[in-house]
């Protein structure tokens, strides 16, 4: 029997730290992007619309980078969460 990724996803474990590891660095680029990358790069769909610009739900993050890299504008500040906090992937 195959997994579908859903439940592989509910396998992870998180633990949020309540400053967010993920900064948009200059809001106004976002609001001029087209393509708005961000919203279908992110496996977790950390990023989302919200009103004229981006929110960030980083609890989600699944800590891969894919936003960091796939940002056209390079305005996604992407690190690591602190020590102890951050996802913990869990097979089975």
């Amino acid at each position: 029997m195959t997994m579908k990724i859903e439940d592989k996803l509910f396998l992870d474990r998180f633990k949020v730290d309540e400053e967010s590891h993920l900064k948009i660095i200059d809001g106004e680029k976002c609001k001029k992007c087209e393509s708005q990358a961000c919203l279908f790069l992110c496996p977790a769909y950390v990023y989302r619309p919200e009103g004229d610009r981006i929110a960030i739900n980083h609890e989600g993050c699944l800590e891969c980078g894919s936003c960091r890299i796939g940002c056209p504008d390079l305005n996604i500040e992407w690190k690591f969460p602190k020590g102890g906090y951050g996802i913990s992937h869990k097979f089975g």
